[in-house]
């Protein structure tokens, strides 16, 4: 099955959509609760949908709840890379890192060997990262980074599990986004208590549109991969990673150095072996 233009430019939109919320999470004053509050209006948009849908199996609830205690590791890494870090810096890396890790432990969980295409892909990949890694940047924003590439792997090994088991891919991903956000939303009360809802009150213009970013991503991907190849699929969401470099270049005016668009570059023909 081949993919049409009318996909293909839905796919690119999603990916554009992902390096989007990203952005806007980087020019964000309180990355914390942006975080939080992304993931709550998602939980929402999600609610909407999953309320008409047949509930998931049953076997797939553990994996759903784990998936999202997991999460919130992933956000507060994320917050916490963008804090410390550029945008053209920390999201390739977390982008690029987690799908290494997954093509690596995917041999061992579900006994998927590597072919020798995405094994190139792993080590461009990995060279990408290390280019990244020996230029000039905070620490932190190196180790939060790194950290939320092997959170990336862990909830997507995860999802793996669940959604196999779950019986209907949609419900289990739109719950998972009422779940996610219901998690979240309790984490942060305990640590930030009415800082929350007041961030949600002064702020609803940018969470709206950072909610709506978010899911219409995952949203269009999951349209896509009904009516063209996965595997094609996957490898036009990568473009996310050169869509993240454009943004934070012009809209956040971050600087791309030549050795940031090589790593970038390996990066993303890495991570498009490893979907072939």
């Amino acid at each position: 099955m081949a993919i049409s233009l009318p996909v293909t430019l839905a796919v690119l939109g999603a990916a554009l959509l992902h390096a989007g919320w990203n952005a806007l999470l980087k020019g964000s004053a309180d990355k914390q609760l942006d975080t939080v509050a992304f993931s709550l209006g998602s939980a929402l948009l999600a609610l909407l949908v999953a309320a008409w849908l047949p509930a998931p199996a049953r076997e797939s609830w553990p994996w759903l709840a784990l998936s999202s205690g997991v999460h919130i590791l992933y956000f507060t890494f994320l917050a916490n890379a963008y804090h410390w870090g550029d945008l053209s810096y920390a999201y390739p890396i977390m982008r690029g890192g987690g799908p290494v890790i997954v093509a690596i432990a995917a041999a061992a969980v579900f006994g998927e060997v590597l072919a020798p295409l995405p094994m190139l892909g792993v080590l461009l990949v990995c060279a990408g990262i290390v280019a990244f890694a020996a230029g000039r940047a905070h620490p932190r924003a190196t180790g939060f980074a790194l950290a939320n590439a092997v959170v990336i792997a862990a909830y997507t090994l995860i999802d793996a599990k669940g959604v196999r088991a779950s019986g209907n891919a949609l419900a289990y991903a739109l719950w998972f986004f009422v779940a996610n956000g219901l998690a979240l939303y309790a984490w942060a009360g305990l640590r930030r208590g009415m800082a929350v809802p007041r961030h949600i009150g002064a702020n609803w213009p940018r969470i709206a549109t950072g909610a709506a970013l978010t899911t219409g991503s995952y949203a269009v991907a999951l349209w896509a991969m009904t009516r063209a190849p996965v595997a094609i699929v996957a490898v036009l969401r990568e473009t996310a990673v050169i869509f993240g470099a454009v943004i934070a270049h012009f809209w956040l005016q971050e600087k791309l150095t030549r050795r940031r668009l090589v790593a970038t570059g390996a990066v993303m023909l890495g991570l498009v072996a490893l979907k072939l």
